[in-house]
């Protein structure tokens, strides 16, 4: 009987080890894309890497989207890549369906995942249109070479860890509705998936996973607490007032915005069209 009870652990623990890294022994499959050239994709790839706030972490004192930014974590510190082109430092040998694979996926063109610093599980609902327009002008930009630091982590943390976690956080996702409104579709669009709002005002469990039960809520980082943005903290703004604190930072009280909000208002909401803007305030606005 004892031996029988062993065998039948022994099987639990081995299918449920299976189960967890399943995402590291199956790649992700993704269809054979091919980049864009054409100046409407390109201008749309433009405003889609604004809208997803691409420069804000990305842009490097080398030049261009060639990386190199700090991100501080509680579980250490991460340098953004360089997105450029270039051959040996950056994306340059990557294809459409790498681009692709690494923006919805967070898989790297080897198949390993890249640490979740990276927002790919925001941007995993990101149509795959929208990302190969992102994928065609980061292409088209002029190469820099630059070679980011490694990342500054803890020894107990490595990649291989990374399947499981990933398969943890899709298990507390949650199936949005739709909604039957176009404008606070689009708003939802920008705000939970290009624009990763989330990834940074919803508070996180231990092992780094998003509170979705409490999406928006703050959350906290090394250095400091981010503060809420959900309906109920944002009771006292209209409409506009939201609209205006996205294009411009300014805040009701007449004040203007500091911090690492600063560089998120100048790289990627103060780009967006006034549509756009009104959309994702009525999104906020919604009531969650």
């Amino acid at each position: 009987m004892k031996s029988k009870i062993s065998f039948i652990a022994v099987a639990i623990i081995a299918a449920s080890t299976v189960w967890l890294f399943s995402p590291a022994i199956s790649p992700t499959a993704v269809p054979e894309y091919t980049l864009a050239s054409d100046e409407e994709t390109l201008e749309r790839g433009r405003y889609l890497v604004n809208a997803g706030g691409c420069i804000s972490c990305h842009e490097g004192e080398a030049g261009g989207l060639s990386g190199g930014m700090a991100i501080e974590s509680p579980f250490g510190i991460f340098y953004a890549s360089n997105i450029t082109p270039d051959a040996t430092t950056g994306t340059g040998t990557w294809n459409a369906s790498d681009y692709v694979r690494a923006i919805k996926h967070g898989r790297r063109p080897e198949g390993g995942f890249y640490y979740p610093a990276f927002p790919y599980r925001s941007y995993a609902a990101v149509t795959d249109d929208d990302a190969l327009a992102i994928a065609s002008w980061l292409h088209a930009q002029p190469a820099v070479m630059n070679d980011v630091a490694s990342h500054a982590i803890p020894g107990w943390i490595g990649r291989w860890q990374l399947a499981p976690w990933n398969k943890l956080a899709s298990l507390s996702e949650p199936e949005h509705a739709p909604f039957n409104d176009p404008q606070l579709e689009r708003g939802a669009y920008l705000a939970r998936n290009l624009g990763h709002c989330g990834e940074c005002h919803t508070p996180r469990n231990l092992m780094g996973i998003s509170d979705h039960a409490n999406e928006f809520a703050g959350g906290d980082m090394p250095d400091g607490h981010v503060p809420a943005i959900n309906a109920a903290a944002l009771s006292s703004w209209s409409e506009d007032d939201l609209a205006l604190f996205l294009f411009l930072g300014l805040l009701p009280d007449g004040e203007y915005v500091g911090g690492k909000m600063e560089p998120v208002i100048e790289h990627n909401t103060g780009q967006l069209s006034d549509e756009d803007r009104q959309a994702m305030a009525a999104f906020f606005k919604r009531g969650l």
